[in-house]
């Protein structure tokens, strides 16, 4: 190995799901909102307009932190903006978790957590869920440096009750405890509205716990790259300390234009929420009937073991029908596939298949 390599910061990535080059595929791996965005995202990027490309953005991202902050009934200074969630995660663990002492979260839950604590040198512990993949609150009340966990959790589609979330919140308020709530939108309940079990609900009363989200899946902009955080006006402070430290220009002038109108056209987003929570709940009927079996999901994917198929053997099998789910192949759940819920004919191709399939088999 070459002299400068010894001073190489060197990790194991993150790996992210297949995007295949092929055409004609059914693409039901990556969590992606199989609608188009609101037709006023369309009129907000306006190409004809000189400025959008050739200016820089503006480094506060205004127009979106106050859309997003009217949306959520919050202040524009508890509103933080990045490049995806991945982008507002990763500022998060640079700018919170200093303390030296471990952080804690699931053993199967969003596979970004390690990767981000090696890289930034996080000493971190996995608590592991109990056999139903649910989070055992009693692991996360020893003295740590910090919390996160992801609520549903992926890639299991568990949604964990606000009530227990606040008691490990309750048990922690000498650090920062993260909420990821990328899939809360689609928990069952009034669509387009404060999910009943997202964190936001008890966000004034703990200084110390930030919730984050992103437009990646409920509101079908993965593309844009636009996640978000909201919490106390010191955090979000603290964050921007850390942001203006790094890029000061994450934001770029389309995503910002893009995602404020996302949030203002309120009646679009809850329309095709519950157009994908429909299609999960009629699609999980017709996979109990063909022998799958999984936990209630609260997400727009459901995550799927057979009873008597291997689920890499079916992985293999829909890859080769140009039918793409997630396979992890990880302890505990290597017989488990992650589907993400598509349109109601990309969700009939994939039980048609699979009813052939297992005919046959």
């Amino acid at each position: 190995m070459p002299k400068w390599e010894d001073n190489v910061r060197k990790v194991i990535p993150y790996t992210p799901g297949e995007q295949p080059k092929i055409s004609n595929i059914i693409k039901l791996n990556t969590n992606e909102n199989p609608y188009p965005p609101s037709p006023l995202v369309k009129e907000a990027i306006d190409m004809s307009d000189g400025d959008i490309l050739r200016k820089y953005p503006d480094p506060s991202s205004a127009v979106l932190v106050e859309a997003i902050a009217r949306h959520y009934g919050v202040a524009p200074e508890r509103v933080f903006v990045g490049v995806g969630s991945d982008d507002v995660l990763a500022m998060c663990f640079i700018t919170f978790f200093a303390s030296g002492r471990p952080i804690l979260f699931p053993d199967i839950t969003y596979s970004f957590y390690d990767v981000w604590a090696d890289l930034f040198r996080i000493p971190y512990e996995t608590k592991k869920l109990d056999e139903d993949f649910r989070i055992i609150n009693r692991d996360y009340y020893p003295e740590n440096g910090g919390i996160i966990i992801a609520n549903p959790n992926a890639p299991t589609g568990v949604l964990k009750p606000l009530d227990e979330v606040e008691d490990i919140v309750r048990h922690n308020t000498d650090v920062v405890v993260i909420v990821d709530e990328a899939y809360i939108d689609f928990e069952e309940g009034e669509d387009g509205k404060i999910p009943a079990d997202s964190a936001l609900n008890i966000l004034d009363k703990y200084e110390n716990l930030l919730v984050v989200n992103t437009f990646s899946k409920s509101r079908s902009l993965a593309g844009m790259r636009i996640g978000f955080a909201i919490g106390s006006p010191d955090m979000i402070r603290y964050l921007n300390d850390a942001k203006y430290s790094f890029n000061s220009y994450t934001m770029n002038r389309t995503a910002i234009a893009a995602g404020a109108a996302a949030v203002e056209d309120q009646a679009y987003f809850a329309r095709h929420l519950g157009m994908i929570k429909a299609t999960r709940r009629r699609i999980g009927k017709e996979l109990r009937e063909l022998g799958f079996s999984f936990n209630d999901s609260q997400s727009n994917f459901l995550f799927v073991t057979h009873r008597s198929v291997p689920a890499k053997e079916l992985f293999t099998a829909l890859h080769e029908a140009k039918i793409i789910v997630r396979y992890f192949d990880k302890p505990r759940i290597d017989n488990y596939l992650r589907i993400t819920i598509g349109t109601d004919e990309e969700m009939d191709t994939l039980v048609a298949f699979l009813k052939e399939y297992l005919r046959d088999r």
